[in-house]
């Protein structure tokens, strides 16, 4: 609204009687002349010298008649306002609920992705129980049957040390008669030990190994599921236009 100083209010304060009649009925330009006419080329309230000095060649009107035929169109256009808010008000509450659909569906999907995550995960961890065990089983029988054949071969060596002990001595220190009375007893024990043939008792580790399942392409694979997304037709991005009225969307 033209004229004199602006009248700041805040957004969405009551009207007040003063900020409706604005600067009163008085001209801007000459303060002591109240304003009778309305000028329709410049769209402003003026006096009778405004007319006589800039507004003679232009069309007129007095004020009271010209407010009896705007009237009607501020009305009208109030309704058409309050329709419009009646619209806005609706698509806003409906929006409030859609919002509020959304983050329902939205945490239950969130639930079942987490609760697909904790199935997968219970079975990949009785895998490795699993596995873990079967080996454990494999280590413990594997370190048993090393220590059999480690007792045979300590058993074996120590019974041949123990000969080959004697009968140097018997060969360094002993007397013929010595020799003679222990020979056969000597060549019979020999003969034993080296029919026992221990060398062919060998340890024979169990080749252990581990392939790993692959999951260098968890897309493909969708171990726990798919995630489908629908923006319900609408490209990213885009300007959505209602009227005049442009909403840029996330993205």
């Amino acid at each position: 609204m033209k004229g004199g100083a602006h009248q700041v209010r805040p957004l969405g304060a009551e009207l007040e009687q003063e900020l409706i009649q604005l600067r009163g009925s008085f001209c801007d330009k000459h303060k002591d002349e109240p304003v009778k006419l309305y000028c329709y080329d410049c769209n402003e309230n003026i006096c009778v010298v405004c007319f006589a000095v800039k507004h003679r060649n232009h069309s007129s009107g007095e004020i009271t008649e010209v407010a009896e035929t705007l009237t009607p169109i501020i009305d009208e256009d109030d309704t058409k306002i309050l329709s419009n808010i009646s619209s806005v008000q609706l698509q806003s509450e409906k929006t409030k609920q859609d919002v509020l659909k959304f983050d329902g569906q939205a945490d239950n999907v969130k639930k079942m992705i987490v609760e697909a995550g904790d199935v997968i995960k219970r079975l990949v961890d009785n895998q490795v129980s699993e596995h873990l065990l079967k080996l454990d089983t494999v280590i413990l029988k594997n370190a048993k049957q090393a220590e059999i054949v480690q007792e045979r071969l300590q058993l074996a060596l120590t019974a041949m040390e123990s000969f080959r002990s004697y009968s140097r001595e018997l060969l360094d220190k002993g007397r013929p008669s010595d020799i003679t009375r222990a020979a056969s007893e000597l060549h019979k024990r020999a003969t034993e030990l080296l029919d026992n043939d221990v060398t062919c008792v060998q340890y024979c580790p169990p080749h252990v190994t581990f392939t790993p399942a692959d999951v260098t392409q968890p897309t493909s694979l969708q171990m726990i599921g798919k995630l489908s997304l629908s923006d319900n037709g609408e490209v990213p991005g885009r300007l959505l236009c209602c009227k005049h009225t442009y909403i840029r969307t996330p993205g």
